[in-house]
Protein backbone atom coordinates (compact mmCIF):
# COMPACT_ATOMS: atom_id res chain seq x y z
CA UNK A 1 0.00 0.00 0.00
CA UNK A 2 1.06 3.63 -0.45
CA UNK A 3 2.97 5.05 2.49
CA UNK A 4 0.76 6.87 4.98
CA UNK A 5 2.75 9.93 5.98
CA UNK A 6 2.84 11.12 9.56
CA UNK A 7 3.79 14.74 10.21
CA UNK A 8 6.83 15.01 12.43
CA UNK A 9 6.83 16.69 15.82
CA UNK A 10 10.25 18.19 15.03
CA UNK A 11 10.16 22.01 15.29
CA UNK A 12 13.58 23.70 15.22
CA UNK A 13 14.07 27.37 16.15
CA UNK A 14 13.82 29.81 13.24
CA UNK A 15 17.60 30.19 12.83
CA UNK A 16 17.89 26.42 12.29
CA UNK A 17 15.27 26.18 9.55
CA UNK A 18 17.71 26.35 6.67
CA UNK A 19 18.44 22.98 5.06
CA UNK A 20 22.09 23.76 4.37
CA UNK A 21 22.71 25.04 7.91
CA UNK A 22 21.17 21.82 9.23
CA UNK A 23 23.18 19.57 6.92
CA UNK A 24 26.54 21.29 7.46
CA UNK A 25 26.24 21.74 11.22
CA UNK A 26 25.05 18.15 11.54
CA UNK A 27 28.49 16.86 10.57
CA UNK A 28 30.54 19.74 11.99
CA UNK A 29 33.54 19.34 14.36
CA UNK A 30 31.43 20.89 17.14
CA UNK A 31 28.89 18.12 16.85
CA UNK A 32 31.58 15.45 16.63
CA UNK A 33 32.96 16.69 19.94
CA UNK A 34 29.47 16.65 21.40
CA UNK A 35 29.14 13.05 20.28
CA UNK A 36 32.42 12.12 21.97
CA UNK A 37 31.32 13.71 25.24
CA UNK A 38 27.84 12.17 25.16
CA UNK A 39 29.19 8.69 24.60
CA UNK A 40 31.85 9.07 27.29
CA UNK A 41 29.23 10.28 29.79
CA UNK A 42 27.28 7.01 29.44
CA UNK A 43 29.98 5.09 31.27
CA UNK A 44 29.71 2.24 28.79
CA UNK A 45 32.43 -0.29 28.13
CA UNK A 46 33.35 -0.22 24.43
CA UNK A 47 35.60 -2.68 22.67
CA UNK A 48 36.64 -3.28 19.04
CA UNK A 49 35.29 -6.42 17.42
CA UNK A 50 36.26 -8.25 14.22
CA UNK A 51 33.28 -9.32 12.14
CA UNK A 52 33.04 -12.15 9.60
CA UNK A 53 31.37 -10.90 6.41
CA UNK A 54 31.51 -14.32 4.72
CA UNK A 55 33.66 -15.47 1.76
CA UNK A 56 36.80 -14.20 3.47
CA UNK A 57 35.48 -10.66 3.95
CA UNK A 58 36.57 -8.98 7.16
CA UNK A 59 34.59 -6.15 8.72
CA UNK A 60 35.08 -4.26 11.95
CA UNK A 61 32.97 -2.51 14.54
CA UNK A 62 32.60 -1.35 18.13
CA UNK A 63 30.42 -3.00 20.76
CA UNK A 64 29.23 -0.89 23.72
CA UNK A 65 27.31 -1.84 26.82
CA UNK A 66 26.82 -0.34 30.26
CA UNK A 67 28.34 -2.96 32.53
CA UNK A 68 26.16 -4.24 35.36
CA UNK A 69 22.85 -3.54 33.63
CA UNK A 70 20.50 -5.95 31.90
CA UNK A 71 20.25 -5.51 28.14
CA UNK A 72 16.93 -4.47 26.56
CA UNK A 73 18.25 -5.60 23.19
CA UNK A 74 21.07 -5.17 20.69
CA UNK A 75 21.03 -2.36 18.14
CA UNK A 76 23.18 -2.57 15.00
CA UNK A 77 24.00 0.99 13.88
CA UNK A 78 25.12 1.79 10.32
CA UNK A 79 26.66 5.04 9.09
CA UNK A 80 26.32 6.93 5.82
CA UNK A 81 28.64 6.88 2.82
CA UNK A 82 32.17 7.97 3.83
CA UNK A 83 31.08 8.14 7.46
CA UNK A 84 32.25 5.74 10.16
CA UNK A 85 31.52 4.36 13.60
CA UNK A 86 32.93 7.64 14.95
CA UNK A 87 30.59 9.94 13.02
CA UNK A 88 28.76 12.35 15.31
CA UNK A 89 25.30 10.88 14.65
CA UNK A 90 26.62 7.37 15.33
CA UNK A 91 28.04 8.37 18.71
CA UNK A 92 25.03 10.47 19.68
CA UNK A 93 22.57 7.75 18.72
CA UNK A 94 24.63 5.16 20.58
CA UNK A 95 24.60 7.39 23.67
CA UNK A 96 20.80 7.72 23.51
CA UNK A 97 20.40 3.96 23.24
CA UNK A 98 22.91 3.12 25.95
CA UNK A 99 21.19 5.48 28.39
CA UNK A 100 17.96 3.54 27.78
CA UNK A 101 19.45 0.14 28.49
CA UNK A 102 20.29 -1.11 25.01
CA UNK A 103 23.65 -2.48 23.96
CA UNK A 104 24.97 -1.09 20.69
CA UNK A 105 27.12 -2.40 17.86
CA UNK A 106 28.42 0.30 15.50
CA UNK A 107 29.46 -1.36 12.24
CA UNK A 108 32.00 0.05 9.79
CA UNK A 109 31.25 -0.76 6.18
CA UNK A 110 34.19 -1.99 4.11
CA UNK A 111 36.74 0.83 3.49
CA UNK A 112 35.15 3.14 6.08
CA UNK A 113 36.82 4.32 9.23
CA UNK A 114 40.25 2.77 9.65
CA UNK A 115 39.39 -0.47 7.81
CA UNK A 116 40.83 -0.06 4.31
CA UNK A 117 43.51 -2.66 5.07
CA UNK A 118 41.06 -5.46 5.84
CA UNK A 119 39.96 -6.28 2.26
CA UNK A 120 41.72 -5.74 -1.09
CA UNK A 121 38.55 -5.06 -3.12
CA UNK A 122 36.77 -1.72 -3.06
CA UNK A 123 33.57 -0.87 -1.21
CA UNK A 124 30.46 -0.29 -3.26
CA UNK A 125 26.84 0.13 -2.26
CA UNK A 126 25.65 -3.24 -3.56
CA UNK A 127 27.77 -5.15 -1.05
CA UNK A 128 24.69 -6.08 0.97
CA UNK A 129 25.63 -9.79 1.25
CA UNK A 130 28.62 -9.07 3.47
CA UNK A 131 26.54 -6.77 5.67
CA UNK A 132 23.92 -9.52 6.08
CA UNK A 133 26.63 -12.04 6.97
CA UNK A 134 28.28 -9.48 9.25
CA UNK A 135 24.98 -8.87 11.04
CA UNK A 136 24.57 -12.63 11.51
CA UNK A 137 28.05 -12.82 13.02
CA UNK A 138 27.28 -9.90 15.35
CA UNK A 139 24.06 -11.64 16.43
CA UNK A 140 26.05 -14.77 17.25
CA UNK A 141 28.73 -12.92 19.18
CA UNK A 142 26.22 -10.83 21.13
CA UNK A 143 23.01 -12.86 21.39
CA UNK A 144 20.96 -10.21 23.19
CA UNK A 145 17.34 -10.25 22.09
CA UNK A 146 15.51 -8.51 20.56
CA UNK A 147 17.88 -7.31 17.83
CA UNK A 148 17.35 -4.09 15.88
CA UNK A 149 19.05 -2.19 13.05
CA UNK A 150 19.21 1.55 12.44
CA UNK A 151 21.05 3.67 9.91
CA UNK A 152 21.51 7.10 8.41
CA UNK A 153 21.51 8.01 4.70
CA UNK A 154 23.23 5.11 2.88
CA UNK A 155 23.26 3.31 6.23
CA UNK A 156 19.49 3.71 6.32
CA UNK A 157 19.32 2.13 2.87
CA UNK A 158 21.44 -0.79 4.12
CA UNK A 159 19.29 -1.12 7.25
CA UNK A 160 16.09 -1.39 5.21
CA UNK A 161 17.66 -3.89 2.81
CA UNK A 162 18.85 -5.84 5.82
CA UNK A 163 15.26 -5.88 7.04
CA UNK A 164 14.12 -7.25 3.68
CA UNK A 165 16.66 -10.07 3.78
CA UNK A 166 16.58 -10.87 7.50
CA UNK A 167 13.85 -13.56 7.55
CA UNK A 168 15.38 -15.62 4.72
CA UNK A 169 18.89 -15.22 6.16
CA UNK A 170 17.83 -16.36 9.63
CA UNK A 171 18.78 -13.01 11.13
CA UNK A 172 16.70 -12.40 14.30
CA UNK A 173 15.88 -8.79 13.45
CA UNK A 174 12.80 -7.34 15.15
CA UNK A 175 12.61 -3.78 13.79
CA UNK A 176 14.43 -1.25 11.61
CA UNK A 177 14.76 2.54 11.90
CA UNK A 178 16.13 4.64 9.02
CA UNK A 179 16.92 8.36 8.90
CA UNK A 180 16.97 10.03 5.44
CA UNK A 181 17.69 6.70 3.70
CA UNK A 182 18.82 6.72 0.08
CA UNK A 183 15.90 5.32 -1.92
CA UNK A 184 16.73 5.75 -5.62
CA UNK A 185 20.49 6.41 -5.96
CA UNK A 186 20.09 7.61 -9.56
CA UNK A 187 17.81 10.42 -8.40
CA UNK A 188 20.11 11.18 -5.47
CA UNK A 189 23.00 11.61 -7.91
CA UNK A 190 20.88 13.97 -10.03
CA UNK A 191 19.85 15.94 -6.94
CA UNK A 192 23.47 16.48 -5.93
CA UNK A 193 24.48 17.45 -9.47
CA UNK A 194 21.69 20.02 -9.71
CA UNK A 195 21.89 21.34 -6.17
CA UNK A 196 24.42 23.25 -4.11
CA UNK A 197 27.93 22.26 -5.21
CA UNK A 198 29.02 21.82 -1.58
CA UNK A 199 27.63 18.29 -1.19
CA UNK A 200 29.03 16.86 -4.40
CA UNK A 201 32.47 18.31 -3.68
CA UNK A 202 32.39 17.00 -0.10
CA UNK A 203 31.70 13.42 -1.17
CA UNK A 204 34.15 13.61 -4.09
CA UNK A 205 36.94 14.70 -1.75
CA UNK A 206 36.17 12.02 0.82
CA UNK A 207 35.91 9.25 -1.78
CA UNK A 208 39.13 10.27 -3.55
CA UNK A 209 40.95 10.12 -0.23
CA UNK A 210 39.56 6.65 0.40
CA UNK A 211 40.63 5.44 -3.05
CA UNK A 212 44.12 6.88 -2.60
CA UNK A 213 44.48 5.02 0.67
CA UNK A 214 43.33 1.80 -0.96
CA UNK A 215 45.90 2.20 -3.72
CA UNK A 216 48.67 2.77 -1.17
CA UNK A 217 47.72 -0.36 0.77
CA UNK A 218 47.20 -2.63 -2.26
CA UNK A 219 49.37 -1.22 -5.09
CA UNK A 220 49.41 -4.55 -6.97
CA UNK A 221 45.62 -4.75 -6.85
CA UNK A 222 44.81 -1.12 -7.70
CA UNK A 223 46.80 0.54 -10.48
CA UNK A 224 44.51 3.47 -11.27
CA UNK A 225 46.30 6.78 -11.91
CA UNK A 226 45.79 10.26 -10.52
CA UNK A 227 43.81 11.25 -13.63
CA UNK A 228 41.17 8.72 -12.59
CA UNK A 229 40.97 10.30 -9.15
CA UNK A 230 40.27 13.68 -10.74
CA UNK A 231 37.09 12.45 -12.40
CA UNK A 232 33.80 13.94 -11.28
CA UNK A 233 31.36 11.96 -9.13
CA UNK A 234 29.31 10.47 -11.98
CA UNK A 235 32.34 9.59 -14.11
CA UNK A 236 34.25 8.15 -11.14
CA UNK A 237 31.25 6.05 -10.14
CA UNK A 238 30.94 4.77 -13.71
CA UNK A 239 34.66 3.88 -13.72
CA UNK A 240 34.24 1.99 -10.44
CA UNK A 241 31.17 0.12 -11.73
CA UNK A 242 32.87 -0.96 -14.95
CA UNK A 243 36.21 -1.89 -13.39
CA UNK A 244 35.19 -3.26 -10.00
CA UNK A 245 31.66 -4.69 -10.28
CA UNK A 246 29.73 -7.06 -12.53
CA UNK A 247 26.87 -4.64 -13.17
CA UNK A 248 28.08 -3.45 -16.55
CA UNK A 249 26.37 -0.06 -16.47
CA UNK A 250 25.72 2.78 -14.07
CA UNK A 251 21.95 2.33 -14.40
CA UNK A 252 22.17 -1.35 -13.46
CA UNK A 253 24.40 -0.54 -10.50
CA UNK A 254 22.02 2.12 -9.16
CA UNK A 255 19.06 -0.18 -9.69
CA UNK A 256 20.86 -2.86 -7.70
CA UNK A 257 20.56 -1.01 -4.40
CA UNK A 258 17.44 1.06 -5.06
CA UNK A 259 14.62 0.58 -2.54
CA UNK A 260 12.23 3.03 -4.22
CA UNK A 261 8.66 2.44 -5.34
CA UNK A 262 7.34 -0.96 -4.27
CA UNK A 263 10.64 -2.56 -3.24
CA UNK A 264 9.93 -2.27 0.47
CA UNK A 265 6.48 -3.82 0.23
CA UNK A 266 8.00 -7.18 1.15
CA UNK A 267 9.35 -6.03 4.52
CA UNK A 268 8.50 -8.79 6.95
CA UNK A 269 9.40 -6.77 10.04
CA UNK A 270 8.38 -3.40 11.43
CA UNK A 271 10.14 -0.29 10.18
CA UNK A 272 10.19 3.44 10.91
CA UNK A 273 11.52 5.99 8.41
CA UNK A 274 12.29 9.66 9.15
CA UNK A 275 12.70 12.13 6.29
CA UNK A 276 12.75 15.92 5.88
CA UNK A 277 10.96 17.86 3.15
CA UNK A 278 13.98 20.10 2.61
CA UNK A 279 16.65 17.38 2.30
CA UNK A 280 19.14 18.82 -0.23
CA UNK A 281 20.47 15.39 -1.19
CA UNK A 282 17.45 13.05 -1.39
CA UNK A 283 14.19 14.23 -3.07
CA UNK A 284 11.26 13.97 -0.66
CA UNK A 285 8.89 13.12 -3.54
CA UNK A 286 10.43 9.63 -3.62
CA UNK A 287 9.17 8.99 -0.10
CA UNK A 288 5.61 10.06 -0.83
CA UNK A 289 5.55 7.51 -3.68
CA UNK A 290 6.76 4.64 -1.48
CA UNK A 291 4.68 1.50 -1.21
CA UNK A 292 5.03 0.19 2.33
CA UNK A 293 3.43 -2.62 4.34
CA UNK A 294 1.06 -1.66 7.15
CA UNK A 295 3.72 -2.33 9.80
CA UNK A 296 6.05 0.31 8.34
CA UNK A 297 5.67 4.02 9.17
CA UNK A 298 6.94 7.13 7.40
CA UNK A 299 7.45 10.39 9.30
CA UNK A 300 8.18 13.56 7.33
CA UNK A 301 9.49 16.74 8.97
CA UNK A 302 9.14 20.20 7.42
CA UNK A 303 12.78 20.95 8.23
CA UNK A 304 15.93 18.98 9.04
CA UNK A 305 18.16 19.02 5.97
CA UNK A 306 20.08 15.82 5.29
CA UNK A 307 20.42 13.88 8.56
CA UNK A 308 20.53 17.14 10.52
CA UNK A 309 17.39 17.62 12.63
CA UNK A 310 19.25 19.90 15.06
CA UNK A 311 17.21 21.47 17.84
CA UNK A 312 19.33 24.02 19.72
CA UNK A 313 22.66 25.89 19.90
CA UNK A 314 23.97 22.83 21.77
CA UNK A 315 23.42 20.92 18.50
CA UNK A 316 21.21 18.33 20.15
CA UNK A 317 19.50 16.21 17.51
CA UNK A 318 15.92 15.06 17.14
CA UNK A 319 16.95 12.15 14.88
CA UNK A 320 19.08 10.25 17.39
CA UNK A 321 16.35 10.61 20.02
CA UNK A 322 13.77 9.55 17.42
CA UNK A 323 15.69 6.34 16.71
CA UNK A 324 15.89 5.50 20.42
CA UNK A 325 12.20 6.36 20.94
CA UNK A 326 11.06 4.12 18.10
CA UNK A 327 13.12 1.14 19.24
CA UNK A 328 12.11 1.65 22.87
CA UNK A 329 8.47 1.71 21.75
CA UNK A 330 9.01 -1.58 19.93
CA UNK A 331 10.44 -3.18 23.08
CA UNK A 332 7.46 -1.99 25.10
CA UNK A 333 5.01 -3.37 22.51
CA UNK A 334 6.74 -6.74 22.51
CA UNK A 335 6.65 -6.85 26.31
CA UNK A 336 2.94 -6.01 26.35
CA UNK A 337 2.24 -8.70 23.77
Amino acid sequence: MTASTQASAYRPPAWLRNAHVQSVLGSSPLRRRRGERALAACGAATRPVDVDGGDGVRLHGLHSRVVGTSSRGLVLLMHGWEGSVDSSYMRLTAAQLLRRGFEVFRLNFRDHGDTHHLNPDLFHSNRIDEVVQGALDVSRQFPARPMFAAGYSLGGNFALRLGLRAPAAGLPLAHVAAVCPVLDPALTMQQMERGLWLYLRYFEKKWRGSLQRKRQLFPDHHDFDDATLKLGMRELTQWMVQRHTDFGSLDAYFDGYSIAGNRLEGLGIGADILMSEDDPVIPVAEFRALLLPTHARLEVARWGGHCGFLESPRLDGYAERWVADRLERCVAARAAA
